[in-house]
């Protein structure tokens, strides 16, 4: 018998001070039974800190031919491409040459540097490729506030994002590994 996922309904109301960006959107995210708690926060948070209107998410982790999110231009070119997690060098170099821009948001404590030495020189290549670290101790954060549904606020200034619910506060501080020459918008 096949495991269902798990459904998590999100309120996300950003205020995004950067890309002068202000939405709220409902979200239905997916867990698959094989994806972790912390895959699913840091897929939200990415959501978060690049949220549009045509901002996607991806398939699952199953697929090989969608990343964790994504944003389409409305003639269907791939602007941006997020992965999350530790995604092998043949997948970044895939998603570099079908998408404008393409950020990797790394996490996982121990297991994200082992990745990063392994991988980091290589992608260097890449100058449409953005690799942003997000330390262990704030995905643990992260997964503190997760529940079935969940109304969350996210302020982006500087950089720098706040993760909020009516009691708690997670500040997101992401260590940029690697820039992208061009950011696109």
């Amino acid at each position: 018998m096949a495991l269902n996922a798990t459904i998590y309904k999100v309120e996300l109301q950003v205020s995004d001070m950067d890309r002068h960006y202000y939405a709220t959107h409902a979200l239905t995210l997916a867990r698959h039974p094989s994806e972790t708690e912390e895959r699913l926060m840091v897929r939200l948070l990415a959501f978060a800190l690049y949220a549009d209107e045509r901002l996607e998410f991806g398939k699952g982790i199953s697929d090989e031919d969608e990343p964790a999110l994504w944003r389409k231009a409305y003639t269907g070119e791939i602007e941006l491409w997020l992965e999350v997690g530790q995604p092998d060098e043949a997948r970044i170099r895939k998603a570099c040459g079908r998408s404008r821009q393409v950020v990797v948001l790394n996490y996982g404590g121990n297991a994200a540097e082992l990745w990063w030495n392994k991988v980091g020189h290589a992608l260097g290549r890449h100058k449409n490729l953005s690799v942003l670290y997000i330390p262990a101790a704030t995905v643990t954060a992260l997964v503190e506030l997760l529940q079935r549904g969940m109304r969350l606020q996210a302020l982006v200034q500087d950089g720098q994002l706040q993760l909020m619910n009516e009691s708690d506060a997670v500040a997101v501080d992401p260590l940029k590994r690697m820039v992208a020459a061009e950011l696109v918008s």
